[in-house]
């Protein structure tokens, strides 16, 4: 058996679902957000053997049956019945350790794009950019500080040209409303007011000349790679993720062997399954490392440049789910 967990309003997952079903994938679609308020989950040592079952919609489904686990954006652990705040927070609390537990546990499945607690420990932008020189990747230079006497020498040597990140998931809520932080340019003004890196590390990089740009999406050993014409509009030629279609192109791209095999040993070394890499490439053809997303988005490369982005995920998934031995229980001696 699958088992997906992601939030019921994922569309990525939306759009696998009738492929898994074409292959025949039996599958659970579950949420975290769902646990423990709405679904059961119980680890235990019975007779000598682990046994997990999942109670869910009134079912109750064995967990040594799963082969395979899509671990996509699922919501957090919730206890909605918990009318106390602090007693809410330790019940959702306890369910976060009782999860990191039983997945632990499921030992036979393989996962994507990792173990959850995994996928968090390498979901490290520094990490990304280390391993990525160490296979011979270009990267520029990088300098992720909170001091703020570090910004105006990482100016002068970006020739007034730098440009800062962040290092975590570039969401913030003001006023209730969610707001996205994207890549900005820094400019000489802001050298005045760098004492307020002081609280807020961020990332500071040279702003690399673009020709244009690439998302590059690894399942398993398969390589989409997708061109972006990020450097036609103005909106997006600093941060592509400001969107400005249909004005900003999206196209199939054929990636060098060599880059692709990078890129499948960077997801593969990382201990993940799935990837989805950022590229610059430079007027003069050299391609810059920018990042890796360790469950990016990838449905608009698929709807936008038409590449079976979504069979190679359905293909994997229903390559560990259809195996004729599902794992087995774990036997204590």
């Amino acid at each position: 058996m699958l088992l997906i967990i992601s939030s019921a309003l994922d569309d990525s997952v939306r759009t696998v679902l009738p492929k898994l079903r074409e292959r025949g994938v039996p599958l659970l679609w579950w949420d975290e957000a769902d646990y423990p308020g709405a679904s059961t989950l119980t680890t235990g040592l019975v007779d000598g053997r682990w046994r997990q079952t999942l109670t869910y919609r009134g079912e109750t489904h064995d967990l040594s049956k799963v082969t395979a686990v899509w671990h996509r954006r699922p919501g957090t652990p919730s206890a909605p019945e918990v009318g106390e705040p602090s007693q809410r927070e330790f019940a959702e609390n306890v369910a976060k350790h009782a999860l990191t537990g039983a997945y632990d546990l499921m030992v036979g499945a393989r996962w994507m794009p990792a173990l959850p607690q995994h996928a968090v420990a390498i979901d490290n932008k520094l990490l990304h950019l280390y391993r990525a020189t160490e296979l011979g990747f270009t990267v520029t230079d990088t300098v992720v500080t909170n001091d703020p006497d570090e910004l105006v020498p990482a100016w002068n040597r970006a020739g007034g040209r730098l440009i800062t990140k962040t290092l975590d998931h570039p969401t913030f809520t003001l006023d209730g409303e969610v707001r996205h932080l994207y890549t900005t340019v820094v400019p000489r003004r802001r050298l005045t007011g760098r004492h307020r890196m002081r609280y807020g590390p961020a990332m500071l990089q040279p702003n690399v000349p673009k020709a244009y740009e690439l998302r590059v999406t690894v399942v398993g050993e398969r390589v989409f790679a997708a061109r972006i014409d990020s450097q036609v509009s103005r909106l997006t030629s600093v941060d592509w993720r400001h969107y400005d279609d249909p004005k900003v192109g999206y196209s199939a791209y054929d990636l060098p062997p060599d880059v692709a095999e990078r890129c499948v040993r960077l997801v593969a070394e990382l201990g993940l399954t799935f990837g989805a890499l950022d590229f610059i490439v430079t007027p003069d053809g050299r391609y810059v490392f920018l990042e890796l997303n360790v469950n990016g988005q990838w449905a608009f490369v698929e709807l936008l440049t038409g590449m079976p982005i979504s069979d190679a995920i359905a293909d994997w998934l229903a390559d560990a789910t259809l195996r004729p031995d599902p794992q087995e229980p774990i036997d204590v001696h």
